[in-house]
């Protein structure tokens, strides 16, 4: 079930919600969420709000397609929680520069972990849900249609885990930004932003050199230092993935469903190992 989101925090998302829903009740929304059941989806902070398109039932006296109001309200960390995550994440390079480079790192949940914290729900207690259909189930098929969508949300963005529970996008990397290994990775980042500057010319000049006119041509094309007759290996310097992992696993321009990052990681390897033959 958790194969509709494309991303790790997508489908996370979703095996969450399985550990704690009614699987079959929770199956029930793939459709409505594919389909032009809801009608609309607002997020506003915390709380998503959204109308959803009901099935008529003349069993139950339900005679017109009615539209009902879904609410689903995540629980937000505290201000003093979230000061004591910032600081965690701000002392471990790996996690602020990702986040820096408007990306969640795959290990966000095992380092919060430290300090009892949590992005993605545990339980039924990290949020409460409302629908007005007539179905008492937990969760109704609506609601349910709402968490697939929201996971298809978090695909697009997926900072939205921290807004949900508290903290927008600007607020975290502006606090980020203030620590000492921020500092140091947010002016790296403006200088990357630094526009270029004009020149007089894309090509580099040419210059003439005098030729002693008393050279011969042997020893213009030979040389009077001989090449080295073996030549070492060069070191193995990594080159940077920065560029292209900046644009996340799915880019606006990647319309397959495997991630493009591990698409390129496969193609850097392949060469390099052709290269090496």
């Amino acid at each position: 079930m958790a194969q509709f989101s494309r991303t790790w925090w997508g489908q996370n998302f979703l095996a969450a919600m399985e550990r704690f829903a009614d699987a079959g009740r929770l199956s029930r929304g793939r459709s409505y969420a594919k389909g032009s059941k809801i009608k609309s989806l607002k997020i506003d902070g915390n709380l998503i709000v959204a109308k959803v398109r009901g099935s008529v039932n003349p069993y139950f006296g339900v005679y017109e397609e009615p539209l009902y109001t879904t609410k689903v309200d995540f629980q937000t960390i505290s201000p003093a929680m979230w000061a004591a995550a910032i600081a965690l994440i701000a002392s471990k390079a790996s996690l602020i520069s990702r986040l820096l480079l408007n990306e969640i790192p795959d290990n966000i949940e095992d380092t919060l972990a430290q300090i009892n914290l949590n992005l993605l729900p545990k339980s039924d207690a990290d949020f409460q849900t409302s629908c007005s259909c007539p179905d008492w189930g937990d969760p109704c098929k609506h609601i349910a249609g709402v968490f697939y969508r929201l996971a298809a949300e978090l695909d697009r963005d997926p900072f939205l885990l921290f807004e949900l529970r508290g903290l927008s996008r600007d607020a975290l990397q502006a606090e980020l930004a203030k620590s000492p290994l921020g500092q140091a990775l947010a002016a790296e980042l403006l200088l990357e932003k630094q526009p270029p500057h004009p020149v007089a010319s894309y090509h580099t000049p040419l210059q003439t050199q005098a030729v002693d006119p008393n050279l011969e041509l042997r020893d213009f094309w030979h040389s009077a230092k001989r090449l080295p007759q073996t030549m070492e290996p060069l070191p193995n310097v990594p080159v940077s993935g920065i560029p292209v992992k900046k644009q996340g696993d799915f880019p606006g321009f990647w319309e397959r469903d495997n991630s493009f990052i591990e698409v390129m990681e496969t193609l850097y390897e392949q060469v390099k190992k052709k290269g090496m033959l």
